[in-house]
């Protein structure tokens, strides 16, 4: 067994502003399609179930067309990562 322990920073103080808050979709759809691009880049495919073997998954699809669980997994991923680039002392604005 791997001996790695997760230590990630904690961002749970960290309040975004409105305007961060409003892109948090757009950057979920992104992280979306950045998985997706690397996954047909490795041969997946869609399918209608996860099959590891032909390499199908029922996620390669656009992000509109998502459960709202798996959403919610970009969601969590977008906001995180807005949260880590405040909690390290940058700032995120609208030019």
């Amino acid at each position: 067994m791997n001996a790695y322990s997760h230590n990630p920073l904690d961002t749970s103080d960290i309040r975004l502003s409105p305007e961060l808050l409003e892109v948090t979709e757009q950057i979920a759809a992104y992280v979306h399609d950045v998985w997706v691009q690397q996954r047909i880049d490795e041969g997946w495919r869609y399918g209608p179930e996860r099959n590891d073997e032909r390499k199908e998954h029922p996620c390669l699809v656009p992000y509109a067309e998502l459960p709202e669980n798996e959403k919610e997994y970009d969601r969590k991923t977008a906001l995180g990562t807005l949260k880590v680039i405040e909690l390290l002392g940058f700032k995120v604005e609208k030019i």
